[in-house]
């Protein structure tokens, strides 16, 4: 399950070009944000960041496996790795 959790979450931050965390705190905050809920191809959960090269989104990183918030600092790693 976290393999295709973590594609979500890549896939998420790809198409939408933020944070996974961002859908994960509008649904936290209820009322009419709760409609991200409906919203196709995006996964309200941390963990999922673009890539941006040159201000250009090139992909996503997605990790699951670990609490979420766990994982978006593992995502962050591997950020950091590419932009060495």
């Amino acid at each position: 399950g976290s393999v295709e959790v973590a594609l979500e979450k890549a896939r998420t931050a790809a198409l939408f070009r933020r944070e996974s965390k961002v859908f994960e705190d509008m649904i936290g905050q209820g009322g009419a944000n709760m409609k991200v809920l409906k919203l196709p191809g995006a996964l309200g959960v941390e963990g999922g960041l673009p890539i941006i090269v040159d201000g250009k989104i090139v992909g996503g990183i997605g990790v699951s496996g670990v609490k979420s918030s766990e994982d978006a600092e593992v995502g962050r790693a591997g950020l950091k790795a590419l932009t060495k």
